[in-house]
């Protein structure tokens, strides 16, 4: 009889003793209910204990997860139409606000947290042009956007670490691809317009230099020119009056040949001289 009532007892005293023993992992905390009522919170890692069948531990992961929400669709300061694909970076920041607010279930607290956030990044946009939103600095876009959206998140017991922009698209049924191609054909050929005026001007700089250099060149060519052909001349003078003085009359025979040549080189020249002329005395006698 007796070992009978012992075992039994001993079973419900294991059963106690596991449903008074919970375990907290690294990364994670903790908070106990007593009969549904918050009674503790915030419980690190390690082994901890609760009244049996009274109180409850429930178990929340606070590292930072990587929430995806549905892209935003919004319009920018210009009446643009663009949609923007996001990733929040949440952590619990208040496990006590938390439970109350979701009673601990991730999918309503993302439910709640998605508006607090698209409606931040939707004021964003619509102080934004399309230009900024493409090419500016997404992290300063962020962080003006941080404070308000942490405030508001307060009441759910979270906290978002950062906000990730994955994707602006423009919606392919509206006709901002087509201004935006419009747009950016536009700059393009704004910039080769611009390059190829400022390469012709580049090049009419060099063709002036150029013809500046040339014309130089050639002057100088023909001053050196004219100082040897004169150079020349005085020297051709000067052998020319030496070999006078050498031999007068060979000299004065070899410029009569000369001019013969000179006067009847085209073989129907007519020249009508006295008889007695000096033009025609070689012609008479070879002294």
């Amino acid at each position: 009889m007796r070992l009978n009532f012992v075992i039994p007892l001993i079973i419900i005293v294991l059963l106690g003793l596991m449903g008074s023993v919970y375990v907290v992992r690294e990364g994670q905390v903790a908070l106990v209910l007593n009969l549904g009522r918050v009674a503790r919170t915030d419980i690190g890692p390690g082994l901890h204990f609760k009244v049996p069948l009274i109180e409850s531990a429930r178990v929340f992961d606070r590292r930072f997860n990587a929430s995806a929400f549905s892209p935003e669709r919004s319009l920018t300061s210009e009446r643009k139409d663009v949609s923007v694909d996001f990733v929040a970076i949440v952590a619990i920041s208040d496990v006590a606000a938390f439970y109350r607010a979701t009673s601990g279930n991730e999918s309503d607290a993302n439910l709640r947290l998605e508006p607090i956030i698209k409606n931040s990044l939707r004021n964003e946009i619509n102080a934004s042009t399309l230009t900024e939103l493409v090419s500016g600095n997404r992290s300063e876009f962020v962080e003006r956007q941080l404070p308000g959206i942490n405030e508001a998140a307060k009441s759910l017991g979270m906290r978002i670490i950062d906000i990730r922009l994955k994707q602006i698209d423009l919606p392919t049924d509206s006709q901002v691809i087509q201004q935006v191609y419009n747009r950016m054909r536009a700059e393009r050929q704004e910039v080769a317009t611009r390059l190829r005026a400022e390469g012709e001007e580049r090049a009419r700089a060099i063709r002036g230099q150029a013809d500046r250099e040339q014309t130089v060149i050639l002057a100088e060519a023909e001053r050196d020119a004219q100082t040897l052909r004169g150079e020349g001349d005085a020297e051709a003078a000067r052998i020319y009056g030496q070999a006078a003085n050498r031999d007068p009359s060979f000299y004065a025979f070899q410029r009569s040949l000369e001019a013969y040549r000179a006067a009847f080189e085209k073989g129907d020249s007519v020249i009508v001289l006295e008889r007695n002329d000096p033009f025609l005395q070689y012609m008479r006698s070879d002294r």
